[in-house]
């Protein structure tokens, strides 16, 4: 069963909905009582003929559109001079029909190759019989291609909603990636550095010492699990998070109550909100790095303001085994990610060794400048 609407009363395991099966039995019931002077197998055969389709609907959509194809046909070959009753209701039951079997067929091609047959068919007869086709094309037109044609366009906006949830449901995933990443990675690493610093105490005694080896090693644990976390989430495309800013100089302050030898240098204005978030990142994320990959390094953080522009630059020194922290990519992750904040903020990134030191450098430039 193929269910495309999540906006009202189609998700259901009858052939039909319930509004579309009130309306088959009343044009049903209308052929029946105005049949008028049609032979009793041809009102059976229109009532029976929108039973069948209607049965198949859900299964087979494509035997649906052949049968509701063949019956407009063949109704167009008994309408002459008039347009009874029967006929108006039948029309009406198989555009429902028609309609329905659109938004149910996967693949158009079928359907429009049984519309072609079905139209030289029925002029190969005409012309046979010399005339009386033009009946049937105009029922074939209007009770069943154009009604199937409003299905495959209701199908396709269906479609279309449910790849915007999807799509939404994946840009809140990598926001919540981008938060934890931003967030707890920077904590656990403060964490880190704090049990470290406090197990090479000189006056701690032995048990209180393991005990800080094992939070040391515990915050480094939760650190890759919460990398193979965010790794899972991040399985859509990464969508920027907003969230409210905290100020880079609490930043530099906790990470001093840290044990992190952090000086900030600051020259010009103050920052814009959108830039002050977004430097306020750039910060956080390397002062998480410089703790993780090179603990026992000072930090150095500058932040230069111009009217139209500042600049961010965030340096440690690099250390003997600067690539020994990192196996597990996180950095590297968290390196990206920053690059494409700021990327979408209008600025420029770059970080790696420079010379004897690891840079971190973003240019943002300032709302409304050239």
């Amino acid at each position: 069963m193929i269910v495309t609407n999540v906006r009202g009363g189609w998700l259901r395991r009858s052939p039909a909905p319930p509004w579309a099966s009130a309306a088959l039995a009343l044009l049903l019931a209308a052929i029946v009582l105005g049949r008028g002077t049609l032979p009793w197998w041809a009102t059976a055969g229109g009532v029976i003929a929108p039973l069948a389709a209607t049965a198949l609907l859900r299964a087979y959509p494509m035997l649906s559109v052949v049968i509701c194809a063949a019956t407009s046909l063949a109704a167009g070959l008994v309408i002459r001079d008039s347009v009874p009753v029967w006929s108006a209701a039948l029309g009406a039951a198989l555009f429902v029909i028609s309609l329905l079997a659109g938004r149910r067929t996967p693949r158009p091609t079928p359907a429009l190759a049984v519309f072609g047959v079905a139209a030289l068919l029925d002029i190969a007869y005409g012309l046979a019989a010399g005339g009386g086709w033009g009946s049937g094309l105009l029922m074939l037109a209007l009770v069943v291609a154009l009604p199937w044609a409003l299905g495959r366009i209701l199908r396709q906006q269906d479609q279309l909603v449910a790849l915007s949830a999807e799509r939404a449901r994946l840009q809140e995933r990598a926001r919540i990636a981008r938060d934890m990443h931003d967030t707890l990675g920077h904590e656990l690493s403060l964490l880190a550095l704090r049990a470290a610093a406090l197990e090479m105490v000189p006056d701690l005694d032995e048990r209180h010492r393991a005990v800080a080896t094992e939070l040391r090693a515990g915050a480094g644990a939760a650190t890759r699990r919460l990398a193979e976390i965010i790794t899972v989430l991040r399985a859509g495309t990464p969508a920027p998070l907003e969230p409210d800013a905290g100020r880079i100089g609490d930043l530099a302050d906790r990470a001093q109550q840290a044990g992190v030898a952090v000086t900030v240098e600051r020259t010009g204005d103050d920052l814009p909100a959108d830039v002050d978030r977004v430097a306020y990142r750039v910060v956080q994320e390397a002062l998480t790095n410089a703790t993780k990959h090179a603990p026992a390094t000072p930090v150095h953080i500058r932040l230069s303001s111009a009217d139209d522009s500042t600049t961010v630059t965030v340096t440690n020194p690099l250390p003997p085994e600067r690539r020994g922290g990192a196996g597990s990519g996180a950095g590297l992750a968290g390196l990206a990610g920053l690059a494409e904040r700021v990327r979408l903020a209008g600025g420029t990134f770059t970080a790696g060794p420079r010379g004897q030191q690891f840079e971190v450098v973003a240019a943002l430039p300032h709302p409304g400048a050239p």
